[in-house]
C-alpha cells in the first residue's frame, strides 16, 4: 500500500513504510552494509539492495558521503557568505552561479529570498584564500558580499524527521489533544470547536 508521495523536482517518488525505515537507518549510519540493513528492516538482502537502488535512481537518496570536520583537515576558517548581484538578467545570473559551482572552497550555496540573492558556506585555509574567493565572486557580479564567521557548531546537520502515515496521524492527534487541554485550562475554545458549547 502506498503511504507517502514525495515530490522531488518534477518527479514524484512513491515510498512506503519499509522505504522510510531504510532511509531512517541510512541517515543514522550510511556505512551500514546491505546485509545489516536487510536485517534491520526485515527484508532479504536482494530486496533491500533493489529498494536502495530505486531510492537512488528516483533521487530520494541524492548521495551517500562521509561527513568531514573541516578544521581537522586544514580549513580553520568557515564562513557564511551572503551575496547580492549587481544585475539580475539571465546571463549575469548564470555567470555568477557557474563561478560559485567552480570554486571548491564554496561547499554549499543556495538561492534565497530576501535582501540577499545567495547564501553560501565557504571554507578557507587562511585569510588570503578567503579574500581570493570573495574577490572572484565580486568580479563575477557580486555587488555586495557580507561574511559571517562561524564560531562554533551549535547543532550538526541532522537527519530528516521521517515518519510513516500512522506516525504522522498519531503526532497530529497528540497535538490536537494538547491544544484542547491548553484551551480548556485557559478558558478558551479549542481550535477544532470554534462555536463552543451552545448549551
Amino acid at each position: 500500500m502506498v503511504l507517502n508521495k514525495i515530490i522531488f523536482s518534477n518527479m514524484a517518488a512513491v515510498i512506503d513504510d519499509i522505504d522510510l525505515r531504510l532511509l531512517t537507518e541510512l541517515q543514522a549510519d550510511a556505512d551500514r552494509t546491505n546485509v545489516e540493513l536487510a536485517r534491520l528492516v526485515g527484508l532479504s538482502p536482494a530486496a533491500t539492495l533493489n529498494r536502495v537502488r530505486r531510492l537512488k535512481e528516483s533521487g530520494v537518496i541524492r548521495v551517500i558521503s562521509a561527513s568531514i570536520d573541516p578544521a581537522a583537515v586544514g580549513f580553520p576558517l568557515q564562513m557564511y557568505v551572503a551575496a547580492t548581484l549587481g544585475r539580475h538578467d539571465l546571463r549575469s545570473t548564470r555567470s555568477f552561479e557557474a563561478q560559485v559551482k567552480a570554486l571548491p572552497q564554496i561547499i554549499s550555496a543556495d538561492n534565497v529570498t530576501g535582501e540577499m540573492d545567495y547564501l553560501m558556506t565557504v571554507v578557507a585555509r587562511d585569510v588570503t584564500e578567503l579574500q581570493q574567493v570573495l574577490a572572484t565572486l565580486a568580479v563575477r557580479g557580486a555587488q555586495r558580499l557580507i561574511t559571517y564567521l562561524r564560531l562554533e557548531e551549535m547543532k550538526p546537520p541532522s537527519r530528516l524527521p521521517l515518519m510513516t502515515d500512522s506516525e504522522i496521524k498519531a503526532a497530529r492527534t497528540r497535538r490536537t489533544r494538547s491544544a484542547g487541554h491548553s484551551a480548556a485550562g485557559s478558558g478558551r475554545t479549542p481550535p477544532d470547536d470554534p462555536g463552543g458549547d451552545a448549551s
